[in-house]
């Protein structure tokens, strides 16, 4: 049987080790790491010398910073559901273990910790002891069980690979002096896979008949990061803000309502409990994908409301793009390629390249433009004429979402589910009966051999409306297939079914949204209600006004947060004794315009509202209401002029246009009249606003 992760470890620590051990498993080893070294090591001996700190409910990972490593271990979770009888647990608190005993404080090293201790504690993360909650059900049915979980896990969506590593190469026989280039086995229950995303799992009912719906999207730890920060394609094939989400139902799911104890007598009583029902359980998943359009492009944030878009050359990007269609046509098969973009505007130049790297890639490409009143392109539909590549599996549907649906006529995005309807048929969905005696765990009935990719320009709110439309549509077509709906029938005809499944999709929009941008979803009130709302508007209005605060100016140290958990950037110790790299290196004079505009501001609101005494002169509060009204709006307007200065930049990894911008965006500030003398003389801070943390940026682990 393959090991599974421990569902109880206690940690017990000294001055030299913490050494790790699950007390249900009394017979298994225990995992030592030395002290301060970070040496990892298994021992079948009685560890001395050392008292019990705590229980975990799991081991996160281990990471090295600036000056010390740190082991994260899961305090907390809480149970949120079971799939065939394995509880699913969400994080609720970790807790950083540091392997020096006397803390070492410094700026740079607080300041990782305090990202990384942020970005934990907002996403959000989910594990099973006993499921591979990253992979589908369908590549589930592919997996060899007799494997460790985490080697069944899908290394997109096993979003803390990187800080396990360690584990995993003393695992493999990698893991340094004491590994001795031996396997060991026993690391395999200390390795427990985390998914990043959304999971909601129901018990209900349609038409009477019960069963268990679940929503799982899963987001991947490739090109990960914020809005406006991580956009398009890199080198690899790997788009930003990539997610599958799965759509499953399963019947006749007893075991997922009954007890399940330990991992070692699982599968006994779930083969009790479902001889028991009498009813082999029915499982039936839909996938679907979204990210980011596969080319070289960005969007610079400048203080304005509408960031200026940037595309790098379609034929420079054609090779990354085809490695990522590559593992896409190998995992899903054919992708029918949703773009949800404007037609018009500075969203037209993404769609354009879009639409010329898909002509380059496919053999023989043939375009069908379908107009309509407004536009020249309802629809455009790009597909090979030949079908002797690859890439010809790759099917592009341009579908005019903002036109069709303006003026709140939601309904007419169904114009894009009657031309997918065909495809997404042929396409299939995954369909399998449980069988926990067998040796694959499922006997497959039938397979999912198409995908939907969706995207606009962030993959979000157009994004989450059409995806939730397709996944009602297919979910219908499943429980006609299972004779719970008559042909014809359609889930929404359950208004109490209807409901949930309604909320389940907008609280996936919610999750994915603020996981990328910061705050919920945009067009929910559709979502949940089928019909544009004055609630929901305001509601989007909100949104919309707290991404732009946060996109401009709390988004860095997010992106460098997902920087360091994923090694894309790690700490060294190059710059010990050096100022701090987080530091503000900028010009005294530029740092100050900010705070002066809100000072004024904050006289201009005092000078309104302050009672005054009758016979007091009033033209000194005038005369300051007026001048600091004046140097208000001078900052206001040298702030959006040279916006590129105030947005909060990653640090770590800083983008080579952000560096270009910032550099422009400085010569120009030393032009202005009045602050070219306060900048003149800086010559130090000007040196180091160009070259340092920005040069910094360039240090990228590849």
């Amino acid at each position: 049987m393959a090991a599974l992760p421990f569902r109880d470890i206690n940690v017990h620590a000294s001055t030299s080790h913490y050494a790790f051990s699950s007390p249900s498993t009394p017979s298994a080893q225990t995992l030592v790491v030395e002290r301060p070294s970070g040496d990892l090591r298994l021992t079948n001996d009685k560890i001395l010398g050392s008292r019990r700190v705590s229980a975990v409910a799991g081991i996160f990972g281990m990471i090295s910073l600036r000056l010390d490593k740190y082991i994260i271990v899961i305090n907390k979770a809480n149970p949120v559901g079971r799939i065939k009888g394995n509880m699913i647990y969400k994080v609720v608190t970790t807790e950083f273990l540091p392997l020096r005993e006397r803390a070492l404080h410094d700026a740079d090293e607080d300041r990782y910790i305090s990202l990384l201790k942020d970005l934990i504690k907002s996403s959000p993360l989910y594990f099973s002891y006993g499921f591979d909650i990253t992979s589908c059900f369908q590549r589930q049915s592919q997996s060899d069980l007799s494997n460790p979980l985490w080697q069944r896990a899908d290394e997109r969506f096993f979003w803390n690979r990187f800080i396990q590593s360690d584990f995993i190469d003393l695992r493999n026989g990698k893991g340094g002096r004491l590994a001795q280039g031996r396997e060991q086995p026993g690391v395999d229950s200390f390795i427990l896979p985390v998914m990043f995303g959304m999971l909601e799992i129901r018990n209900t009912s349609i038409k009477g008949t019960p069963l268990t719906y679940i929503l799982i999207t899963r987001r991947s730890r490739f090109r990960s990061g914020t809005r406006y920060f991580s956009r398009g394609l890199d080198d690899e094939g790997h788009v930003s803000n990539f997610n599958e989400t799965e759509q499953a139902v399963i019947l006749n799911d007893e075991a997922s309502k009954g007890p399940v104890s330990y991992a070692g007598d699982q599968g006994m009583q779930y083969e009790k409990l479902k001889a028991a029902v009498g009813q082999e359980a029915q499982i039936l998943s839909y996938v679907q994908t979204r990210g980011s359009v596969p080319v070289f492009w960005a969007e610079v944030n400048n203080l304005h409301y509408t960031p200026k878009v940037q595309i790098r050359g379609v034929d420079s990007a054609v090779t990354a793009a085809g490695l990522h269609f590559q593992e896409q046509i190998d995992l899903y098969g054919d992708n029918y390629l949703v773009n949800l973009v404007n037609q018009k505007g500075r969203e037209q130049r993404v769609k354009e390249s879009y639409e010329q790297v898909v002509e380059k890639l496919v053999s023989s490409p043939t375009q069908q433009r379908s107009p309509n009143d407004n536009t020249s392109e309802k629809f455009n539909v790009i597909e090979s004429k030949s079908g002797g590549s690859q890439f010809d599996r790759l099917h592009y549907v341009y579908f005019d979402f903002h036109n069709e649906t303006k003026g709140l006529q939601w309904h007419r995005a169904k114009l894009l589910l009657q031309k997918l309807e065909q495809p997404i048929i042929h396409g299939g969905y995954f369909r399998a009966v449980d069988m926990p005696g067998g040796a694959s765990g499922l006997e497959v009935r039938s397979k999912q051999n198409a995908v939907v990719r969706t995207n606009c320009m962030d993959c979000l709110d157009r994004t989450n409306v059409v995806q939730s439309m397709l996944g009602r549509f297919v979910l219908s077509r499943m429980l006609i297939d299972l004779g719970v709906l008559q042909e014809g029938g359609m889930v929404e005809d359950d208004q109490s079914f209807e409901h949930l499944f309604r909320n389940i999709w907008a609280d996936n929009a919610d999750v994915v949204s603020k996981a990328y941008s910061g705050t919920g979803a945009l067009k929910t009130d559709f979502t949940r209600t089928g019909e544009r709302t004055k609630k929901g508007a305001f509601q989007d209005f909100t949104n919309s006004t707290t991404r732009y605060v946060k996109n401009n100016f709390l988004d860095g140290p997010r992106q460098d947060a997902f920087d360091v958990f994923h090694g894309v950037y790690k700490p060294g110790n190059n710059h010990l004794g050096k100022s701090s790299i987080f530091a503000d290196t900028r010009p005294l004079a530029i740092q100050s315009v900010p705070y002066v505009l809100a000072a004024c501001i904050f006289l201009v609101f005092i000078g309104s509202f302050t009672r005054r005494e009758a016979t007091s002169a009033v033209w000194p509060l005038r005369l300051m209401m007026i001048i600091s009204l004046v140097a208000a709006t001078i900052c206001l307007h040298f702030m959006v002029k040279h916006g590129m200065l105030y947005v909060n930049w990653p640090k770590l990894n800083t983008p080579p246009w952000a560096i270009e911008g910032f550099q422009d965006a400085l010569t120009q500030a030393k032009k202005n009249p009045v602050m070219a003398s306060l900048v003149k003389g800086h010559e130090r801070g000007r040196s180091e606003a160009r070259v340092g943390y920005m040069e910094e940026g360039k240090t990228r682990i590849e």
